[in-house]
C-alpha cells in the first residue's frame, strides 16, 4: 500500500486507501467493510459542508467494486451526470479534500478532467456516459491501448436520446465497453415514461427471480456450484425474461443484480469483464442508501446544506422574499386557473424549476417528459400547432441541448411556445455546465424571438404574463435565487413590447443600460456617479429610441448584463448605435469569454468584474480615456 496513511479507529481501511491501487491489495473479504467505512465518510463529511448526496450513497458498493475490478486509470470509468461520484473522489486520492466540494478554489462538484487522471470526462448534464465511453474504447482500438471502458449512467438518465443513440451504434461495434445501468427510480424527480416500466418488468420476473433466489440460498457464496450457476444465470435468463431492448441493441445482458452486494458487483463485474464485446450489467440501488432520512426522502435529500446527522436537515423557517423559481411556479398556477389551454412541460426538472404544486393541481395539464430536452421543445410546438398554450419550464443550460429544437421546430414556424428559463446567468457553486451565461447570445440571433429579462420579481410575474400572451415564441430569462424583493403585484399586466423603462435620471455624463437581475447593483454604482440608469427589460425587440435618446443626450454609455459580452445585450446595443451612426462611447460589462470555475454567485460575480466596487473603477477608468469616439468591451 501506498505510505500515505493516517489511520483512526473510525476509518481503519478506508486511512489506508489513498488510490485505488490500495484497494485492490484489499483481500476480497474486506470490501464490505471499506464500503461501510466510505458511506460513513461520506455522510460525515458533506454533513458539514454540503453537496450532492442522495445519489453517491447509492453508488458505494458499485464504486468499490469498479475500482477493485478495473486497473483504474489506465482503465476508464466514466460516471454519467457525476452527482454520484463523490465516493469515486474519496478513492482516487481527493479524500482529505472532499470538504472543499463546490467552494471557490475547491473540489469541483462534478467529475473534471483537470482535477484528476481518475476524471476520465467532465461531466454536469446526463446521458453523455455511453456516448464517451464508446469513443474512449474506439479510441483506444485506434491507438493500440489495451484498456477497458465502463459508462455508469442511472436509469434517469437512459430517457434521454443520447443514451439510445450512444447504445444503437455501439451494439454493432466489437468494442469491449461495458454499460452499468444503475437502476434506483430516481434523477432528481421520479423517473417517468415507458423505459421505466419495461425495468421494472424485468425486474420483476417472477419465475426467473424466484428460481434465482432459491438456489442462491442453498449454496455457499464463491463456491464451484455457485460460480457454474451464476454463469448459467446470464446464459438462460432469456427463458424467463422476455428479450429486452438491449438484448436488441446488441448488448450482452447480465443481471440484474442488487447493487448494494459488494460480493456479487465485484464476481459480476469480473464475469463482465471476460465477455467480450458490448455487454450491459444492470444493477438495482436505493439512492440515499445507509441514511434513513436520505432512504425516505432522496428528492429532500438529493442536495444538501450542512446538516447534522444525527437530527437530518431541519425544515427552515419560510423566507420572506420569494425566489424567481417561486414567482414563476406560483404565476403558473394562478394563470392555469384562467386559462384552461395552459399546459407546462418539465424536462425532468419538477422541483427545480417550480413546478411541484402546479402538477398537483392540474396533473392532466402537466408533462414531465423525462431527461429529453429536445423532445420537450417538439413536444411543445406540436402542442401550440393545435391551440394549446405552452408553457417550458427549463434551465438556461438544458436549452442548449435543445437548441436546434427551439429553432428548426418554434422559432421557424413562429409557434406561441413561452419558455420560463430559469438559472439565468452566474449560478455558482455548480460550476460552469450549469451557468446559463450564453442564452441572450444564442437566442438573441434567432428570428421571431422575444426575450425579456427581469430586475425583479413583479417584473419576473408580469414578463411571463406578457411572454404568454405574445403571439410566437418568448423567453422570459431569470437568475437562481432571490430577487431584491420587489412587491408582487397579483393582477397579471402585459407590458408594452420592446419598451425600457428609465429608472433613474442623473447627469448627462454617464447613462447605464441595465438588462436584467443586476439593475440593484446599477442603482448603487449610478448613486455614486449620478448617472442615469435605464432598466431596458427587453433583450429582443429592444428599445431603439430609448437607446438614441440617453446616447444624444450623455457623453458615456454603460451596458450591464449577467451574460457574456460576445453577443449579447449590450452587443444589441452596439449595433443599433452604429445603425443609427452615433459615436457615443460605449463600456459593455458583462461576463467574461471563459469558462468559471465553481464559486457562490457574489465570488464569480466579483470575479467577473460585476460587483460595485468593481463596476466603479471600471466606469471611471473609461470616464477618463476622453471622448476618443471608440467603442469598449471588457
Amino acid at each position: 500500500m501506498s505510505n500515505e496513511s493516517n489511520t483512526s479507529t473510525n476509518y481503519p481501511l478506508l486511512d489506508q486507501i489513498n488510490i485505488p491501487a490500495d484497494l485492490r491489495q484489499l483481500p476480497k473479504s474486506d470490501l464490505k467493510q471499506a464500503a461501510d467505512e466510505l458511506r460513513a465518510y461520506l455522510i460525515e463529511q458533506v454533513a458539514q459542508c454540503g453537496g450532492h448526496f442522495g445519489s453517491g450513497l447509492g453508488t458505494v458498493e458499485l464504486t468499490v467494486a469498479l475500482h477493485y475490478v478495473f486497473n483504474t486509470p489506465h482503465d476508464r470509468i466514466v460516471w454519467d451526470v457525476g452527482h454520484q461520484a463523490y465516493p469515486h473522489k474519496i478513492l482516487t486520492g481527493r479524500k482529505t479534500r472532499l470538504n472543499t466540494i463546490k467552494r471557490k478554489g475547491g473540489l469541483a462538484p462534478f467529475p473534471k478532467r483537470c482535477e484528476s487522471e481518475y476524471d476520465t470526462f467532465g461531466v454536469g448534464h446526463s446521458s453523455t456516459s455511453i456516448g464517451a465511453a464508446l469513443g474512449m474504447s474506439l479510441g483506444s482500438q485506434l491507438t493500440g491501448s489495451d484498456r477497458e471502458v465502463v459508462a455508469v449512467i442511472g436509469d434517469g438518465a437512459m430517457t434521454a436520446g443520447m443514451a439510445y443513440e450512444a447504445l444503437n451504434h455501439g451494439g454493432e461495434l466489437d468494442t469491449n465497453m461495458l454499460v452499468v445501468l444503475n437502476e434506483n427510480e430516481m434523477s432528481i424527480s421520479p423517473n417517468v415514461g415507458a423505459l421505466t416500466r419495461m425495468l421494472i418488468k424485468i425486474v420483476s420476473g417472477r419465475t426467473y427471480n424466484r428460481m434465482r433466489e432459491k438456489s442462491k440460498r442453498i449454496m455457499r457464496r464463491g463456491s464451484w456450484l455457485w460460480k457454474f450457476i451464476s454463469r448459467w444465470e446470464e446464459h438462460t435468463k432469456g427463458m424467463f425474461v422476455p428479450n429486452t431492448l438491449f438484448e436488441e441493441l446488441g448488448f450482452h445482458h447480465l443481471g440484474p443484480i442488487d447493487g448494494h452486494d459488494v460480493g456479487q458487483l465485484v464476481e459480476k463485474l469480473e464475469i463482465a469483464k471476460d465477455i467480450k464485446g458490448p455487454k450491459l450489467l444492470h444493477i438495482i440501488t436505493k439512492k440515499g442508501k445507509g441514511y434513513k432520512p436520505a432512504e425516505a426522502d432522496p428528492i429532500k435529500y438529493h442536495a444538501v446544506g450542512q446538516f447534522d446527522p444525527k437530527a437530518g436537515m431541519q425544515s427552515k423557517a419560510k423566507p420572506s422574499k420569494p425566489t424567481y423559481t417561486e414567482v414563476f411556479g406560483q404565476w403558473l398556477c394562478d394563470l392555469a386557473r384562467i386559462d384552461k389551454n395552459l399546459v407546462a412541460i418539465t424536462p425532468a426538472m419538477r422541483e427545480g424549476s417550480g413546478l411541484v404544486e402546479y402538477s398537483k393541481l392540474f396533473p392532466k395539464r402537466y408533462f414531465d417528459v423525462g431527461i429529453a430536452e429536445q423532445h420537450a421543445v417538439t413536444l411543445a410546438a406540436g402542442m401550440a400547432c393545435e391551440g394549446a398554450k405552452p408553457v417550458v419550464a427549463i434551465y438556461s443550460t438544458f436549452l442548449q441541448r435543445a437548441y436546434d429544437q427551439l429553432i428548426h421546430d418554434v422559432a421557424i414556424q413562429n409557434l406561441d411556445v413561452l419558455f420560463a428559463i430559469d438559472r439565468g446567468g452566474v449560478v455558482g457553486p455548480d460550476g460552469a455546465t450549469h451557468a446559463g451565461n450564453m442564452d441572450l447570445s444564442f437566442l438573441r440571433c434567432v428570428p421571431n424571438m422575444t426575450i425579456m429579462a427581469p430586475a425583479n420579481e413583479n417584473e419576473c410575474r408580469q414578463m411571463l404574463y406578457t411572454g404568454y400572451l405574445h403571439r410566437g415564441p418568448a423567453a422570459v430569462r431569470y437568475p437562481r435565487g432571490k430577487g431584491p424583493g420587489a412587491a408582487i403585484v397579483p393582477k397579471m399586466t402585459e407590458l408594452n413590447l420592446g419598451e425600457a423603462d428609465r429608472v433613474r435620471k442623473g447627469s448627462k455624463q454617464v447613462a447605464i443600460l441595465s438588462f436584467g437581475a443586476l439593475l440593484e447593483a446599477a442603482m448603487a454604482v449610478a448613486e455614486k456617479l449620478d448617472a442615469t440608469v435605464v432598466n431596458m427589460r427587453f433583450i429582443k425587440p429592444i428599445d431603439r429610441a430609448m437607446i438614441e435618446k440617453v446616447a444624444r443626450t450623455h457623453e458615456h454609455l454603460i451596458t450591464l448584463e449577467d451574460n457574456v459580452i460576445q453577443g449579447g445585450a449590450g452587443s444589441h446595443v452596439n449595433e443599433v448605435l452604429q445603425q443609427l451612426k452615433i459615436d457615443t462611447p460605449v463600456l459593455n460589462l458583462g461576463l467574461p469569454d471563459v469558462f468559471q470555475d465553481h464559486g457562490t454567485r457574489e465570488e464569480l460575480l466579483a470575479e467577473a468584474g460585476l460587483d460595485v466596487k468593481s463596476m466603479l473603477q471600471q466606469i471611471n477608468d473609461f470616464t477618463r480615456r476622453g471622448p476618443n469616439k471608440q467603442v469598449y468591451s471588457v
